[in-house]
């Protein structure tokens, strides 16, 4: 099998369970040295435990592979560093970070607390910012000494919650959304260095969905994890370089590029807003509906 991220050196949040462990596997199998970051909180972001991700390091090593583990917590800004740094100092360079730790606290807006919101929002949000941050100095930096661009990666992890919005969920899809403008504003600043940074929203069955509705045999076998992997270890590896700014939903189901907000219908500005009523009808009226949560109109 040809090896697509030999001897590249990725940094995985969120690495323990689910999602992350999939990407850390597979990463590994490509030939990829992996940081596996995992705090090791419940769903809900409370507590700690250090054996999710060392479990991970372990199968990557039983199976020939390079990994260490972390345990910080993404959404400290000191300790994401920690993690960057790790990752430098035990192979010498840093080529992929995947931002894929997160929570869930969903609740209906009228019932949400300040505490469910700020939580989501950190963890999601700020723990996208700080692994980013990071590393994109750290890229800078290199690149400005050695006079050359980098061939580095992020990938961050949005949700179709967030691009397309789910009901319960004002405080994840606020997050998810916002990753995804950081991820087109970063992708935008960052490519001179030659960085790229692109998006998945993925589709997957993980203890942070896996409880919200029954699903068939079928929709288990769509929603195994390890779907989302395949497409984000082609990101991680230098194939990739010319592919930046880009939201790719991925499941069991299917592989498909999410398209962002464009101006739709338009008319000249009116002052008086006495005036606006029928020409507002007539816009919204022309106007491409809002996506659902499968990403198409609704009705």
């Amino acid at each position: 099998m040809s090896r697509l991220c030999e001897g590249r050196v990725c940094v995985v949040t969120g690495a323990g369970r689910g999602i992350g462990r999939e990407y850390s596997k597979l990463l590994a199998e490509h030939g990829a040295k992996v940081l596996v970051n995992d705090l090791g909180a419940a769903a809900d972001g409370v507590g700690a435990d250090q054996t999710p991700a060392q479990l991970v390091v372990d199968e990557i090593k039983a199976a020939g592979g390079d990994a260490v583990a972390n345990y910080d917590d993404v959404s400290d800004f000191k300790a994401a560093k920690r993690m960057i740094d790790q990752a430098v100092q035990t192979w010498g360079k840093l080529d992929v970070v995947i931002n894929n730790a997160g929570i869930l606290r969903d609740r209906m807006l009228v019932n949400m607390t300040e505490e469910e919101w700020d939580a989501v929002i950190r963890v999601h949000l700020k723990g996208t910012f700080g692994p980013a941050h990071h590393a994109a100095a750290h890229w800078r930096d290199v690149a400005k000494q050695t006079g050359e661009p980098v061939d580095a990666r992020i990938i961050n992890t949005s949700s179709v919650s967030g691009i397309y919005g789910n009901i319960g969920q004002t405080n994840y899809g606020a997050a998810k959304q916002g990753i995804a403008a950081f991820s087109i504003i970063a992708a935008r600043e960052l490519r001179r260095y030659g960085i790229t940074v692109n998006c998945i929203a993925p589709g997957a069955l993980t203890r942070l969905t896996e409880n919200l509705r029954e699903r068939t045999e079928e929709e288990k076998k769509q929603g195994d994890p390890f779907w989302i992997a395949p497409i984000v270890t082609w990101l991680a590896s230098t194939e990739s370089k010319d592919v930046t700014g880009r939201m790719f939903e991925a499941s069991g189901r299917i592989l498909a590029i999410a398209e962002g907000w464009h101006r739709g219908p338009i008319t000249e500005p009116i002052a008086d807003p006495t005036n606006l009523g029928p020409v507002v009808e007539r816009l919204v009226a022309k106007a491409r509906k809002n996506a659902g949560m499968d990403g198409m109109d609704l009705d």
